[in-house]
């Protein structure tokens, strides 16, 4: 008998030419990742950032979705919270580097020495955004779409958003999409930054795996010292982890009620109205 998607792994690893492809497999729910996923997710990087053969990462989602954030579902009911508990972050935690920690989402604590390249098609929100942001450089479908869509309920942003989002935008366009929640469009996120490259509708897995590869081409030594130098040093990314965290806090006071109303049934196919 055939597995069901729920009996199925929640990601499947490939490689091809020095390129692995991390991809997210349910499709059932949009890709929302739940503690079986995020372990999931956390173990495929720390297996690419060990592969030598392996020299650029694509992360994408099956089914035309990338990711629609943490499963509040599972969050709301409860099932996440052994999971969402073993993630505190110690006061002395410095090296995201040469301690590597989990984050709700999988990877999102992870500082790599490799790039990780982000295929969007579909919704890529709430935690979903910030799994795209943690990623060096991504490739959004032109019907693609961002957003901080757990504004709504009361879900803060513990997967680094507030660090990486002002980073890679500017402060006021970060504060615009953290504070309202609204939804970006691939043109928009190709033009304030957040996209670096846009494709045709299906096509942007093909576009982001032939970007990967004319990555591979490059001598590795010095194009990861330079994209080391680029990015926050990683103390600086350690507290700054640390000092997110803290919202954590929030989603017992609202994004647990919050999450509960999703699940049953508001704010299905972007329709925030009653929220």
């Amino acid at each position: 008998m055939a597995a069901t998607e729920d009996e199925m792994p929640p990601v499947d690893i490939s490689q091809r030419d020095g390129v692995m492809t991390i991809a997210i497999c349910r499709p059932q729910i949009r890709n929302a990742v739940g503690p079986a996923t995020a372990r999931a997710l956390y173990a495929a990087f720390l297996r690419f950032e060990a592969e030598e053969t392996a020299k650029v990462a694509v992360l994408t989602g099956r089914g035309s979705y990338f990711c629609a954030g943490f499963d509040l579902k599972s969050a709301g009911g409860g099932a996440s919270d052994e999971w969402l508990a073993a993630l505190d972050i110690e006061a002395d935690w410095r090296d995201p580097v040469v301690d590597p920690r989990p984050g709700p989402m999988g990877p999102s604590r992870l500082m790599l020495s490799k790039p990780v390249i982000a295929a969007i098609e579909g919704p890529a929100v709430a935690g979903g955004m910030e799994l795209a942001a943690w990623c060096d450089m991504r490739v959004m479908a032109e019907d693609a779409f961002a957003g901080v869509y757990c504004r709504r309920w009361g879900v803060p942003l513990i997967d680094g958003g507030t660090v990486r989002l002002p980073r890679l935008l500017g402060q006021g366009r970060a504060n615009d999409l953290i504070l309202t929640g609204r939804t970006l469009p691939a043109e928009e996120a190709h033009r304030i930054g957040f996209a670096d490259l846009l494709a045709p509708t299906g096509e942007a897995l093909d576009m982001a795996q032939a970007l990967a590869q004319e990555l591979t081409r490059f001598p590795q030594a010095c194009m990861r010292a330079d994209h080391l130098s680029a990015r926050m040093p990683s103390q600086e990314l350690a507290a700054a982890l640390r000092r997110e965290w803290r919202s954590a806090k929030a989603f017992l006071t609202e994004g647990r009620d919050g999450a509960q109303r999703f699940a049953s049934g508001l704010g299905r196919s972007g329709d925030f109205s009653q929220i």
